[in-house]
């Protein structure tokens, strides 16, 4: 199918949306249509899922190379501290966020650029309907998508590290905890990006932002001061940091992230991209 003919295809789907009972779920099947239709997307997912993993495993080979090398100090925090990193490493975060998050927002952007918005919100005059459709799609998705890489990326890491009897199983304190928070981090990007797309409508200014956000903010901030770690514990990678970790190898912090805190945080920002997204598609001159 297409690209032209997947979206031909959708605007069919979203006109029989406007029957009554059968609203929604159409709107559904349309959003399903117009996502795959985008020729970059299974590329993007599959690109992302390879870097992902073979970052991750790339850390748990080398640790398994090296460990007869590794002095006592380092073999003591090894377990659980190194082998949790090892499945989740900071690096394969970023990939992750990158991926998802520019995935999110060229579901929005892309038919902003195309012209095809003023189709779809034409078929559909319902805007939030057609938002919140959209939404539900890519969270569906995303959440497949980070079930997958997360859980393979802990499988096998740990079935690497379990080689020399340092690898962690799913059952371990906090292993579970480190799963979902990997898996979640998909959707929650994904539907940040959105949020980000529906409000600036530009891809190129869109990307910077999400990345200047989401990537690089963190790296300015500290934990050294309140404030700081304030707004750095307000941030979906430091949340996934402090979910994914197991141990504590450097001290305390002066001022520290909670468990409860960081999903917070997971439940915040992927709501407020949903209202800001709703807002600026109802309000917003095509």
């Amino acid at each position: 199918m297409t690209s032209t003919t997947a979206q031909q295809t959708a605007v069919s789907t979203a006109v029989r949306a406007t029957e009554p009972g059968a609203r929604f779920r159409d709107l559904l099947a349309a959003e399903w249509i117009k996502l795959w239709s985008l020729r970059s997307i299974s590329w993007a997912f599959g690109a992302s899922a390879l870097a992902v993993l073979a970052i991750n495993i790339s850390a748990a080979v080398a640790d398994y190379n090296n460990w007869p090398t590794y002095n006592e100090g380092i073999r003591a925090l090894f377990v659980p501290i190194w082998a949790m990193r090892d499945a989740f490493t900071i690096g394969a975060c970023m990939v992750l966020i990158l991926a998802t998050g520019s995935i999110g927002a060229l579901t929005i952007v892309g038919e902003y650029s195309s012209g095809q918005i003023r189709t779809t919100f034409a078929a559909v005059p319902a805007r939030r309907s057609v938002v919140a459709a959209r939404m539900a799609v890519v969270t569906a998705v995303m959440l497949v998508y980070g079930t997958v890489v997360a859980g393979t990326s802990f499988g096998v890491t740990q079935a690497i590290l379990s080689g020399r009897g340092i690898g962690l199983s799913l059952g371990y304190p906090g292993a579970l905890r480190a799963v979902a928070a990997s898996t979640l981090l998909a959707p929650v990007c994904a539907l940040v990006g959105m949020g980000l797309g529906a409000l600036i409508r530009h891809t190129a200014t869109t990307l910077v932002t999400f990345t200047g956000i989401l990537l690089l903010l963190p790296f300015l901030l500290n934990d050294r001061h309140r404030w700081s770690s304030a707004v750095l514990h307000a941030l979906p990678r430091s949340a996934w940091e402090r979910l994914v970790q197991t141990g504590d190898p450097f001290g305390s912090a002066p001022y520290p992230a909670t468990i409860s805190g960081s999903w917070i945080v997971y439940a915040a920002w992927p709501l407020a991209a949903a209202v800001v997204a709703v807002v600026a598609v109802r309000r917003q001159d095509l």
